[in-house]
């Protein structure tokens, strides 16, 4: 278990034990509604909080304020802001105050609805867990209420299949020994079941609601914490103090399973609940380009001060020039001065150069952003037919950045596999089944009737048909002790449910096996304390245990001892391979061949299992279950003891055979990942799985592949602790962490694409501290670490941490093992702070909720177990596979459509309205506009915005199914190639040119030359200029425009006709008339337009307007200077990509290390089948609350003649194990006594 950020105003890195300072007193609401905690000064708030959660950022009087404070943090909105104010001042102003004041308004408002409705989501989802109803205890009743209403200190009642709404100790329930057993699906993904177990004293005392109303227990416990998988605490009652561990609690967001009833004590409520703890907090997301933005928007604002601050000097020397010049108009100027002049022509041309930052762009902005996540929404290649679950994109502001992502961290369980085990293939007596596969076999085939009617989990039984007959046969004495082995070794409980049995298995491998059995005639029907009942073939046989071996990580396997209906004693034996064949009797072809076989599965990433048996003697197992019942009853070493006699028991083994289960991936993962490590995206994988589960996932989805090299946490250690030693001064010379050229003795100079980090939580909780990982090993350098100067720890500690990002990120691909909820928001957040990098998370699980708030990106999963992740995330999607085309598709055309849209608005906003600073060089620097008010305000949004639109909305450079097969485009988001500082440069440059290019060809022409219409003035000029600005900007976007279509052609017609149009209404002579100051120009664009000389001057701008661009296309065609997509199809043509193979090659003898996982991942319940916890006790008159049992609550033991039945708990029968496992208790053994009479 992985150790957490220790209390406030503990120092980094120093392990302290937990405050005990959380109490908590049973059915006292006044107690913990008077207790308070100082928040600052004498400022104080509740201590124990409702139950009530609030994951929104709004309410009715915070929205106003709180939104518009996020939307100011935009410095384009401070710029338009700051440029408003200064139109307020008629002095200085040349456009009215209110011409701006409406278009930011409109952006703030769309901006500000857009988060109003994310917010009204989230209250929803909020009202709709706060309603959840729940049995509280009031009084001497339980009473019908809502989740908000729970206190801590309540007693609530919880029904089966219902939702845990707090964390809560558990008091008792309606199973054996008040076993709870709980499905964490909602946490973490896994569907398998947990159990938990109450104290005895409260199991035995508190049977009825009226011991509940009187229970005044006290406990006293750490504060609340996001440690998911720990609890520490103790309970006072009646004088006597019982200890508490996380085994006695119920998680908030657990859902009750397989248990009628069950009552418990609200600990932790609302936010102090452990996983709400996990969640982490709402972060407003921006995108690399809005980053981007900001700083561009300093950056021009800065140029356009200099540029006015030029023009005003230059206009203060001009005015000065004149006077002296003109001295006749010495009047004119009586009450200015040439200092004056400039001051206010310098806000002057402030104001007529703000328009270089176009508001507008930022509006379009926002609606290609919702366009193109309605095209996500709509893309049939990531719907998922089977639940009927299309893509949703709930942000609609990160699409550019799905175009850019380096890091995808990514969940095991229900994002990458579908926690299904599925029996694949076996080996017997050197023979490999299951080569053809697993066919279904249909009620009307032959011999139907001759095995179980054994059904998997869709319906159908499944079976290797060459197996089934060998099965059926029964001539292979090594086939039937095999399947025989797989019905009787195992800690599977059963359940009847109607005319179907129902396996409930400590982990999905053992439920696979006993499936395999019961398809192949070998049914598991039932089990007693010391009995377990099976089906073979047809005939029943009841197995008398003798003794269960239960699995854990350290044995690697699990054995029963039973005695069959002859009397015979056998050992059965299942585990990993490298435990297994080491204990054989003997070697012979038959393990040889079936190590090859194991070999071979272990090729094709499946989990690997050997079984074997051996006949025990009555002699040998009298004299073994006497020194077994004396080592039981130890008080010390008693552990050591029973591991010693299992190891005693456990030789001189028959191998059988070996097994092959699959741990089904989703759908297309291996494709996806292939696919987006070539298109440079690394995948990390945070599970709180173990190593051995994680790591046979990651061969299995092609994360890590045949040559990979792996470096487990000793190999990390080392690499670290070079890195330290070559680049700290350990000598005592004062130097500073880093201070010899860090960057010269990084992990990361020898870039190892072939080599993969396999990590576990308590590794990474020290690095993502402190770096004391290696400081606490004697005898290495860490321990010379400094150890004065906080700051100095925190700059030590800083750089232990770059060292391992550093690391990490030059491998091919990380795997981090038992991390909590927080851990992997902080293992997105180290990456992002020492790499600058572009992540991605994905998850499907409460438990992922704090690392999708973190990254950049956050998609959720959208399955049938809960919806937390989705809630919180910016992308849903329904399968990891729909990753590939929410990428390498729908993120890198986002981000080539906001480059070029970016681009191209920046190029025709320079090219048409820089023509004003060239002008004031020709009007006496006094400010005065070029062109026509009513041009300059339509410029932007009808004569050339929708061109520039139709790029954003629909450009490509290849198709779908062309991004996918060359993934390798992918990486020109990643490095910013479409728009950086270098691009705006040489966009700012070509407006620029074309703005010179436009002005001074016609003032060249306009200068001795009048037309034949006499065109020679001010506003045909005007006109002049901006047709050819506008025609020059319109084939520009023409020439550069790559996916051509209806729209397309119908948005370049369309700014030709609005100009036509606006041009005709505004310049009419009619309105010149009604408002000759508004309407300014009148019929000069008629008059100028349909001049041939001015034709001629507009051809002749756009042809030297367009040719830098034709010479730049035609030299890199001519020089070979290809685009990286040209490159890309050069070499498809060349050397064809080879297609994702599915079967994965594995370094030799890799298959031990990942069969080491063998079956299961946890300990089962062969502490509970033993002592019969599990097994349902008749209910007596003073149960009380102990409901009866109903059908598929918990286990029913079926009693046949002869099984002795022990159903009924002693007192002494208490349960330890961890939070999440089923073990057997120390010091419990896990066998029957030998029988006197045997």
């Amino acid at each position: 278990m992985a150790q957490q950020d220790p209390p406030p105003g503990c120092p980094r890195g120093e392990k302290k034990l937990p405050a005990f300072t959380w109490e908590v007193r049973a059915n006292d609401r006044r107690y913990h509604a008077q207790c308070k905690r100082r928040v600052a000064f004498c400022l104080s708030k509740r201590k124990y909080r409702g139950n009530a959660i609030k994951t929104a950022k709004y309410n009715l009087l915070t929205f106003l304020p709180l939104n518009l404070y996020e939307q100011f943090h935009r410095m384009a909105n401070v710029y338009f802001v700051f440029v408003i104010l200064l139109q307020t001042f008629p002095e200085i102003s040349t456009l009215p105050w209110y011409t701006l004041l409406f278009p930011l308004s409109c952006l703030l408002l769309i901006r500000g609805l857009r988060d109003l409705i994310d917010d009204i989501g989230r209250h929803q989802s909020d009202r709709n867990i706060n309603s959840r109803p729940c049995d509280i205890l009031r009084g001497k009743s339980f009473q019908r209420q809502k989740w908000r209403d729970i206190c801590v200190g309540d007693i609530v009642r919880l029904r089966k299949d219902s939702f845990v709404p707090a964390d809560v100790l558990l008091l008792c329930s309606s199973e054996p020994s008040s076993l709870c057993y709980v499905e964490t699906a909602e946490i973490d993904g896994e569907t398998n079941l947990k159990f938990r177990q109450a104290l005895l004293v409260t199991h035995q005392e508190l049977g009825s609601e009226e011991s509940m109303a009187a229970f005044d227990g006290r406990v006293t416990c750490e504060e609340p914490n996001s440690r998911m998988h720990s609890f520490t605490g103790t309970l006072e009652w009646r004088g006597q103090t019982h200890s508490l561990d996380s085994e006695r609690i119920l998680l908030r967001g657990c859902r009750i399973r397989n248990t009628h009833l069950c009552y418990g004590l609200v600990i932790y409520a609302g936010f102090d609940s452990k996983i709400m703890r996990n969640c982490g907090k709402i972060k407003q997301k921006k995108t690399k380009l809005d980053r981007m933005m900001d700083r561009l928007v300093v950056v021009i604002f800065l140029l356009l001060l200099v540029t006015s601050l030029c023009l005003a000097v230059a206009s203060g020397f001009w005015a000065r020039m004149f006077q002296e010049k003109h001295s006749y108009l010495a009047a004119v100027y009586r009450n200015t001065s040439p200092a004056q002049q400039a001051f206010f022509n310098f806000w002057g041309f402030t104001i007529l150069l703000s328009v270089i930052i176009p508001m507008s762009m930022y509006i379009t902005l926002e609606f290609i952003y919702l366009v193109n996540s309605f095209f996500i929404n709509w893309d049939l290649g990531m719907y998922y037919a089977v639940k009927d679950i299309p893509a949703k994109a709930r942000s609609t502001s990160l699409n550019d950045q799905l175009g850019q992502i380096e890091y995808i961290f990514s969940d095991k369980t229900g994002t990458l596999t579908q926690n299904i085990m599925s029996f694949k293939k076996c080996c017997v007596s050197g023979t490999i089944y299951g080569t053809l596969g697993w066919q279904p076999v249909w009620r009307g085939q032959r011999d139907y009737h001759s095995i179980s009617a054994a059904w998997d989990h869709h319906g159908e039984l499944k079976v290797d048909v060459t197996l089934l007959e060998a099965a059926q046969r029964d001539s292979d004495p090594v086939l039937r002790e095999f399947l025989r082995l797989l019905a009787l070794c195992h800690t599977v409980m059963v359940e009847e449910r109607g005319d179907q049995l129902v396996y409930q298995a400590a982990s999905p491998d053992e439920e696979a096996l006993v499936l395999a059995a019961r398809s192949l005639g070998y049914v598991f029907l039932a089990r007693t304390q010391d009995t377990i009942t099976i089906r073979e073939l047809g005939r029943t046989r009841t197995y008398q245990v003798l003794a269960m071996l239960d699995f854990n990580s350290d044995r690697k396997r699990m054995s029963v001892l039973v005695r069959d209906p002859q009397g015979s004693i056998r050992l059965y034996t299942k585990g990993a391979d490298t435990v297994i064949l080491q204990r054989l009797r003997s070697r012979g072809p038959s393990e040889a061949l079936t190590e090859r076989a194991l070999g071979l599965f272990a090729e094709e990433t499946l989990r690997t299992l050997c079984v074997a048996s051996k006949e025990v003697s009555e002699a040998e197992y009298q004299e073994w279950g006497r020194r077994h019942h004396e080592a039981s009853v130890l008080l010390q070493d008693r552990a050591q003891e029973l591991d010693r006699l299992y190891e005693e028991m456990e030789q001189d083994l028959q191998l059988l055979g070996a097994t092959a289960i699959e741990d089904k991936l989703q759908e297309g993962v291996p494709e996806t990942i292939q696919l987006l490590k070539l298109g440079n995206i690394k995948v990390w994988v945070l599970t709180g799985d173990k190593q051995e589960t994680a790591t046979n996932i990651g061969y299995a989805c092609k994360l890590l592949t045949d040559d990979t090299e792996i470096l487990e946490e000793k190999e990390v250690s080392e690499i670290l602790q070079a890195y330290w030693a070559s680049n700290n001064n350990l000598s005592g010379s004062g130097g500073a962490p880093g201070s010899s050229h860090p960057s010269q003795q990084c992990p990361e100079a020898s870039c190892h694409r072939r080599r993969a980090v396999i990590v576990s939580g308590d590794f990474l909780d020290k690095i993502l501290h402190t770096g004391e990982v290696l400081k606490e090993k004697k005898g290495w350098p860490w321990r010379w670490l400094p150890r004065g100067r906080t700051g100095g720890s925190q700059e030590q500690g800083s750089l232990v941490e770059k060292a391992f990002v550093d690391l990490a990120t030059s491998c091919q691909a990380v795997i981090c093992c038992r991390v909590t909820p927080k851990q992997k928001a902080l293992i997105v957040q180290l990456v992002k702070k020492h790499k600058q990098a572009v992540t991605l998370a994905i998850g499907d699980g409460a438990n992922d909720v704090n690392m999708i708030k973190t990254a950049d990106i956050g998609v959720g999963i959208s399955g049938l177990e809960g919806l937390q992740a989705v809630q919180c995330s910016d992308y849903a999607l329904a399968q990891f596979c729909h990753l590939q085309r929410l990428l390498l598709v729908h993120g890198r055309w986002a981000y080539l459509r906001i480059c070029k849209f970016l681009r191209f608005f920046f190029y025709k906003t320079f090219a048409g309205l820089m023509a004003q600073v060239w002008f004031a060089f020709h009007s006496g620097f006094t400010a005065q506009p070029l062109f026509e008010g009513w041009f300059l305000a339509l410029y932007n949004i009808f004569y050339t915005s929708y061109p520039v639109l139709s790029v954003g909305l629909l450009e490509q450079d290849v198709s779908a199914k062309q991004s996918l097969q060359f993934p390798e485009l992918y990486v020109t988001g990643q490095q910013d190639q479409l728009f950086n500082y270098r691009v705006f440069g040489l966009t700012l440059l070509h407006g620029v040119g074309t703005s010179l290019t436009s002005f001074y060809i016609a003032r060249w022409a306009f200068e001795d030359h009048v037309g034949s219409k006499a065109v020679g003035d001010y506003e045909s000029f005007s006109v002049t200029v901006a047709v050819s600005a506008l025609l020059s900007v319109l084939v520009e976007i023409i020439l550069d425009t790559r996916f051509w279509t209806v729209l397309s052609f119908l948005m370049v017609t369309a700014s030709l006709l609005f100009f036509c149009l606006f041009s005709f209404l505004t310049q009419s002579i009619d309105a010149f008339r009604i408002a000759p100051a508004i309407f300014s120009f009148p019929d000069a664009s008629r008059n100028a337009l349909t001049d041939p000389y001015v034709l001629l001057v507009v051809l002749l701008s756009l042809v030297v307007n367009t040719i830098p661009s034709l010479t730049v296309h035609a030299f890199r065609a001519t020089t070979g200077r290809a685009t990286i997509q040209q490159k890309i199809h050069l070499k498809a043509k060349k050397e064809p990509e080879p297609s994702v193979e599915l079967k994965a090659h594995v370094p030799r003898g890799s298959f031990c290390r990942r069969s080491s996982y063998a079956f299961s991942h946890q300990e089962g319940y062969a502490g509970l089948i033993t002592r019969g916890d599990s097994l349902r006790a008749r209910a007596t008159p003073g149960d009380g609350l102990r409901a009866k049992a109903t059908p598929g609550d918990g286990l029913r033991a079926r009693a046949t003649p002869g099984d002795g039945l022990r159903a009924k708990a002693t007192p002494g029968d208490s349960l330890k194990g961890r939070a999440t496992h089923s073990t057997i208790p120390e010091g419990t053994p896990a066998m029957s006594p030998p029988s006197p009479s045997v």
